[in-house]
C-alpha cells in the first residue's frame, strides 16, 4: 500500500463526518454456528441526533465514490441531510476532507459494504436514495445490482413509505433492467429518460439536480459521447418483490451496451 493511501486512511480517523465501523460492530456469529449474522450498529435510528444534531430528512447516495454528488446535493439543499456510502476509504477521504474543511453541517459519509446497509438505518429514517453510476453487473449475479429486488427489499426496511429511488447511469442495460423491475412490481415511475442531455423521452419531468449536478466520471462519459439515463421511482409495493425474468431481454441489452463497458465501468469511481 502506498504512502498516499496510508496518509488518507490515517486522516480519515480524524473526520467526525466519516463513520468507519469495525466488522465486529455489525457482524456476529450465529449461536452454535460459524456463520455470521448481521446486527444493528449503534447509529441505527440515531443519525439525526448523533451525527447531524437535527431532525431533517436524510438522503443516501449508495456507491458515492469520492462524494462529489453527495456534497453537491448537500450544498444545494441545506434543509436536508446527505450521507454518502462506499467501501473504499481512499475515495471517501476526498469527500470527508472537503466537508470538514468547508464546515458542511449536513454531510456525512459511511464506509461499509452496501450489502450491510440495513444494519445502519432504522424504519423510516431515510427519505430518498441516489444510485449514481453503479456497477451494472453485466455478467455478475442479478442480486448484485443495486436496483435488484434483493436490494429493494433492503431499502424498504428504512425508507419512508413511498420513498424515492433515483438511478442515474451511463449503462442502458442497468436502466432497462431497473425499469423492468419497476414494471413487474407495479412501482410508480416518476421520471424516465434515456438521454437526459439530448432528446430522450422524459416522464414527466426531471428534478433539477439530474441536469445541474455532475460527477467527474459523468462529465468524462459525456465527452466520450455516451448518453446518460435517469429513472426515478417510488418504493410503494407491498409483499415480496418479483424479479423481472423474461420481461427483461438481457441478451438484447447486453449487445446494446457494446464494448464501451470495458472502459467506463472498470474505471468508474476509482
Amino acid at each position: 500500500m502506498g504512502h498516499g493511501k496510508l496518509r488518507k486512511f490515517a486522516e480519515n480517523e480524524t473526520f467526525r463526518c466519516l463513520l468507519q465501523p469495525d466488522a465486529a460492530a455489525i457482524l456476529d456469529k450465529e449461536p452454535g454456528s460459524r456463520l455470521l449474522r448481521l446486527k444493528d450498529h449503534p447509529i441505527k435510528g440515531r443519525w439525526g441526533g448523533e451525527m447531524f444534531e437535527n431532525a431533517n430528512p436524510i438522503v443516501l447516495e449508495l456507491g458515492c465514490g469520492k462524494g462529489e454528488y453527495t456534497i453537491a446535493l448537500a450544498q444545494r439543499h441545506p434543509e436536508l441531510n446527505f450521507i454518502g456510502v462506499d467501501i473504499k476509504g481512499a475515495r471517501l477521504w476526498k469527500g470527508a476532507k472537503f466537508a470538514t474543511e468547508n464546515a458542511l453541517p449536513n454531510v456525512a459519509f459511511l464506509r461499509t459494504r452496501i450489502e450491510f446497509i440495513e444494519a445502519f438505518f432504522g424504519p423510516g429514517e431515510v427519505q430518498e436514495i441516489w444510485l449514481t453510476f453503479s456497477d451494472p453487473q453485466l455478467h455478475g449475479s442479478e442480486n448484485s445490482r443495486l436496483s435488484s429486488p434483493l436490494f429493494l427489499e433492503r431499502y424498504r426496511k428504512f425508507l419512508i413509505p413511498g420513498g424515492i429511488i433515483h438511478l442515474k447511469t451511463d449503462s442502458r442495460f442497468l436502466h432497462e433492467y431497473t425499469k423492468a423491475v419497476c414494471q413487474v412490481n407495479d412501482l410508480r415511475i416518476l421520471a424516465c429518460g434515456t438521454d437526459i442531455y439530448g432528446d430522450g423521452d422524459v416522464y414527466p419531468v426531471f428534478v433539477e439536480e439530474v441536469l445541474k449536478v455532475q460527477t467527474f466520471y459523468e462529465k468524462m462519459f459525456l465527452e466520450m459521447g455516451l448518453p446518460i439515463t435517469y429513472l426515478a421511482f417510488r418504493i410503494d409495493h407491498e409483499g415480496p418483490y418479483a424479479f423481472p425474468g423474461d420481461t427483461f431481454d438481457k441478451d438484447h441489452w447486453l449487445e446494446a451496451e457494446g464494448p464501451r463497458r470495458s472502459f467506463s465501468h472498470q474505471r468508474s469511481k476509482q
